[in-house]
Order: structure tokens, then sequence, then C-alpha cells
């Protein structure tokens, strides 16, 4: 096996389980809400939501720490590594309290807003699961910059455990907590034992041999080395934000279709999760493994991308042919009903071109963020989303399979933009080396 191939499964396959853990932990968490009624469950889904768009602003942190820890561990540069652990928690220390404490005086106007309208019964619930969870956010980003500084030292495998330990630990407690508190005890029992999994993970750097021996001088002061991770990690939490919102407005377009096509979009989006957060494994090992050679001095981008869209490509195809062979079965799982079911297997047999086409870009994402070039990368996600909602508004008369052909042909323009922009960057990486003056 090709040594870059090697060292990105290495690195991608920790991380792919990491991200399913809380999935199926939020999912178990869905379960136990349910027996406190619809409104519960509504007041807990909008609030989980809003936690994944904070999840764009920990992004600026948390991934600007790991590209930069990867580079200056590539560099052995001990004063570096220190430089980017302490930028990463002077921006975390920096944005923390705006969003927690603001989240918290806001919290019921944000409750209406996301719920839409008056709300019903379902805002006080909101409201009860804001205020224990928007303060509880500065657990979270802490969590998200801890993982972000191990996985830039190349150990993937410790935040898979922390992130199981507190999915564990959610999984164990939840059924006590919302006996005892209702919708507050769900959010509760969330910060709770994601605070065991961040002091287990606080323990974990002190053991890390790389940040023990990073215990030097920093070098650069505090300001500095905040203002070096926000410009490394903001256009990085630029693209996530921008994917998300063109993934809301989407359902937008395919509500147009009718109640039966949004649900079978939901249901089969969900499928799609399991799939897609294999290619953002990757982009993360490809992000990492790209920070880590390049602080060496060496430029093997063109090696590593060839190898990630090999790998992710793989993944993709796979993907594309289970949901095709497993639509009618996965359907039935969530209990979709006849028309729903038709819908959703015929939008999981049809999106298979787009998850082809989706790993490439994804993949070659990542080798964008470890070279420094994740503001090209935003662009030409902006670029994609741009054409992709109109077209999706235009073919949506052909119901979800022009919903998915419209999500290909975006994705197409990106993965076409990345090309022309790789073979332009790794023009330098071909040219031979220039031979020293008076050297035969």
């Amino acid at each position: 096996m090709d040594r870059h191939r090697r060292q990105l499964v290495a690195l991608a396959h920790p991380v792919y389980f990491s991200l399913l853990a809380p999935v199926a932990a939020g999912i178990v968490n869905t379960v136990w809400v349910s027996r406190l009624g619809g409104p519960a469950v509504a007041a807990v889904a909008v609030a989980t939501t809003t936690e994944n768009v904070l999840l764009g602003v920990a992004l600026v942190f948390a991934s600007g720490t790991t590209v930069l820890v990867a580079h200056a561990r590539g560099a052995r540069d001990p004063a570096a590594v220190r430089s980017a652990v302490r930028g990463g928690w002077a921006l975390c220390l920096a944005v923390t309290p705006v969003v927690a404490v603001g989240g918290y005086a806001l919290r019921e106007p944000l409750a209406r807003l996301v719920l839409g309208g008056a709300g019903g019964p379902a805002v006080p619930l909101a409201v009860s699961y804001f205020a224990v969870a928007l303060p509880g956010i500065a657990v979270f980003f802490a969590q998200q910059l801890v993982d972000g500084i191990l996985k830039g030292t190349g150990d993937t495998r410790t935040p898979l455990r922390l992130a199981l330990l507190s999915s564990g630990l959610i999984l164990v407690c939840d059924p006590f907590l919302i006996h005892l508190y209702g919708v507050r005890g769900a959010a509760l029992c969330t910060v709770l034992c994601r605070g065991v999994a961040l002091a287990a993970g606080l323990l974990a750097l002190r053991r890390n041999a790389l940040l023990r021996s990073a215990a030097t001088r920093p070098a650069s002061g505090t300001v500095a080395a905040l203002r070096r991770t926000l410009t490394t990690g903001l256009p990085m939490s630029a693209d996530f934000t921008v994917r998300q919102a063109g993934a809301l407005a989407l359902v937008a377009v395919v509500a147009r279709l009718g109640v039966t096509a949004v649900a079978a979009y939901a249901i089969a989006y969900k499928a799609l999760y399991v799939a897609t957060m294999a290619f953002y494994a990757v982009r993360q090992a490809a992000a990492i493994h790209t920070a880590h050679t390049r602080g060496e001095g060496r430029q093997e981008r063109r090696a590593i991308a060839r190898q990630a869209v090999l790998l992710s490509g793989a993944l993709g195809l796979a993907a594309g042919l289970l949901l095709a062979a497993t639509a009618p079965w996965i359907m039935a799982a969530f209990g979709a009903g006849p028309a729903v079911a038709h819908e959703g297997v015929l939008f999981l047999r049809c999106v298979g071109p787009y998850l082809l086409l989706t790993a490439g870009c994804i993949a070659l994402g990542g080798v964008f963020e470890g070279s420094g070039g994740a503001p090209v990368l935003l662009r030409v996600t902006a670029l994609g989303t741009a054409v992709q909602l109109p077209l999706a508004v235009a073919l949506s008369g052909l119901g979800l399979p022009g919903v998915c052909l419209a999500l290909a042909l975006g994705m197409a323009v990106q993965c076409a933009a990345l090309s022309v922009v790789l073979r332009r960057t790794w023009h330098e990486e071909t040219q031979p080396a220039p031979v020293p003056t008076g050297v035969s």
C-alpha cells in the first residue's frame, strides 16, 4: 500500500468513528425525550441543530490549531508547537464568553426564531434547554479545541476514545436526568458528560509526548499566536458555514415539492450523513498529513491529494452502491409510509454520482487546508453553492431526481474549479531543482 494512503487510513478511521459517536448518542437522546411528547422532541431537535451551527464557530480555533500544530510538528519546532497551542486557547477564551453569555441572554428570542412564529408549547421547553446548553457551550468549545490539538500531534485515536466516553456516559445518564428534570435534564446530561470527557482530554494533553517536549518559550506572543490561529481557521469555519447554509436553503427548495418529498429527503439525508462523515474523516486526515509534510519541508501535496481522492472515491462508490441496494430497507427502518418510502428510495438510487463527486471534492479540501489554501477552498465552495441552488430550483420539476442532478452538477463545478487551481499550484512541484552554479 502507498505510504501516503497508509497514513491517511491510519489517521482517518478513528476520526470517522469519533464523528459518528455523538450522532448515535443524539439519536438515543431523542428516543428518551420523545417520551415527554412532541413539543419536547421539537424543542430538543431545534436546540441541537443550533449547536451544529455553533460548530462552525468552534472550527475557527479547533481546525486552525490542528493545522498549525501539525505544521510545527513536521518542522520539529517545539516553540512553534507551543505558540500554536497558546493561540488556540487564546482564541477559544476570547470567543467562548461572547457565545455563552450572549446566547444565554438571548435564549428566549433564539428559541422563538428557530421554532418559527409563536412556537407554541415547544418554546418554553427550548428556552429551558438553552438555559443549560448555551452556558455549557464553553465545555463543547474546549472539547473541540482539545481534540484539535491532539489531532495536530498526529493522535486521532484519543479523540475517538473521548467521543466514546462522552457518548457512553450520555447513554447511561440520559434516562435518569430526563426523568428527574425533563428537557433541561437532557441538556444537563450532555454538558456533564462532555465535562468528564474534557477532563480526560486535558489529562491526555499533559501526557502527550510532543506537547511535553514543547514546554519551552513560545515562538511568538499570545496576540500574534491568536491572530495566526484566526487567519488559519477562519476560512475553514466559513467554508463549513457556507455548506450548512446551502444545505438549509436546499431544504426550502425541496419543500416546494410537498410534505412527502420533504419527509423522504429528511430520512434519506440521515443515511447520506453516515457516508459523508467518512469523506470528512479523510479530509481531516489529509489536512493533518499535508501540514505535517509541509512542516518537514516536503512538498508532497500532489501525491497526498491523489491518494486522498482514491481513498475517498472508493468510499463514495461503495456508499452509492450500498445505498442504492438497501434503499427500501433504510426507508422501512425509519418507519416511512408507502408514499414517503417511494420518494426516498428514488432519491437514494439517484444520489450515487453526487456522492462520488462529493467524496473527491471533500478529500481535496483537506489538502488545501493543510497547505494553507483554505481561502481558495472557500471561494470554490461558494461558487458551487451559488450554482447548485438555482439549478435545484430549475430542475425541481423533475422531483427529487432533479434535486439529485442539481447536487451532482453543483459538485461537478466545485471539482472542476479545484482541478484548475491544483494544476496551477502543482506546477512548481514538477519543476526540476536548479543546478547550483559551478556544479557540473
